[in-house]
């Protein structure tokens, strides 16, 4: 599957929204050069786990969101380089770029300046709190500040960011939405579009419906762990006879009476208090305590293969070996060499093509 086998993108990001973007385009067939400083590479190629090698010019995570890319390391202040730079543009269907404010003038790499010989050049920019704004942004720092971790975490723990860099992983899906937008455009004008994404407006934008319950209601989230504000049970966390963990996702109250039927417990299903979604989420303490004192009797097994049955969505809490253990899972790994070393990293696209 090379849908994009004709193109030629330049990725002169770094870090993770940018270089994840370059990584779904090399993927899927377009030929990609990333760009590196000469003197200080991508930074992510330190960013590394004690257990890696430190003499290593790759680490885990900088292979997590490059691949199938060709490497080219210049210094955009000589003058040489800067031309091979603007030459490799010239050519190119693409630009990915998350230079800092004013870099791009200082450079004479402005996107005027780039399309002077090539007019359909399309440019993507990330950033980190608007085009105007010179604050560093890091992933941390964007979701103390769009809400996020106000809302991730329990009363006890305090606010918790995501063990993902969730925001630069949201604001990556926003580019590449803008950037297959202005192909298709470029197929009928000829012209090149710039498109911009901040790391601030994707974080806001992907509130959703945490969004809407403020907006509308004046209600602002607190902590409640992996619960969620208008479901019950959603997320509270039951621990079987066998010692594994598991959650139940029940979006109907014809879930919940097919649970409660399973664990003997079918007047809940008629009691006031549960009948309702809105009335399990005001008593939805009381009813934790319900059901888990039936739900420790039970192995994970016999409990998520009737859920599975009854069509009960229902889930064992996995880490990561587990989850690659899964076939699917492993297809979706993929592997290659950068500088010597054998690299692995999931997909960058979930989607198939029939």
């Amino acid at each position: 599957m090379n849908p994009f086998k004709d193109l030629l993108i330049i990725d002169a990001s770094t870090v993770l929204a940018g270089p994840s973007v370059g990584t779904f385009f090399a993927e899927l067939g377009a030929k990609v050069i990333k760009i590196e400083n000469k003197t200080i590479p991508d930074v992510t190629r330190s960013w590394k786990l004690p257990s890696e090698d430190p003499d290593s010019s790759i680490s885990a995570y900088f292979s997590s969101i490059n691949y199938n890319k060709e490497y080219l390391q210049l210094n955009l202040k000589d003058a040489g380089d800067r031309e091979l730079f603007v030459n490799l543009t010239n050519k190119a269907d693409m630009l990915i770029s998350n230079f800092k404010p004013g870099d791009e003038e200082k450079l004479s790499i402005t996107d005027k300046e780039l399309r002077t010989f090539n007019t359909g050049l399309i440019i993507g920019k990330i950033n980190g709190f608007g085009s105007k704004s010179d604050r560093v942004a890091y992933d941390l720092i964007l979701q103390a500040e769009t809400g996020f971790m106000s809302m991730n975490g329990t009363p006890e723990s305090g606010p918790v960011k995501m063990p993902v860099a969730m925001i630069d992983v949201l604001a990556a899906h926003h580019l590449k939405e803008g950037l297959l937008i202005a192909l298709l455009e470029k197929n009928k004008t000829g012209i090149g579009r710039t498109v911009s994404v901040s790391l601030y407006e994707a974080a806001v934008c992907s509130l959703i419906n945490q969004a809407s319950n403020y907006l509308m209601t004046g209600n602002v989230p607190k902590r409640i762990g992996s619960l969620h504000p208008n479901i019950a049970p959603y997320g509270e966390i039951f621990e079987t006879s066998d010692g594994k963990q598991i959650t139940f996702a029940i979006g109907s109250d014809i879930h919940f009476k097919k649970l409660c039927s399973f664990l003997e417990l079918e007047h809940l299903a008629d009691d006031p208090k549960f009948s309702t979604n809105p009335a399990r989420v005001v008593n939805r303490k009381e009813l934790f305590e319900l059901l888990n004192h039936k739900i420790g009797r039970y192995t994970s097994h016999s409990i998520l293969q009737k859920m599975l049955e009854e069509k009960v969505p229902a889930g064992k809490i996995k880490d990561l070996q587990e989850v690659f253990e899964n076939e699917t899972s492993k297809e979706l790994i993929r592997e290659e060499k950068i500088d010597g070393v054998p690299t692995k990293r999931v997909t960058s696209f979930a989607f198939k093509w029939e």
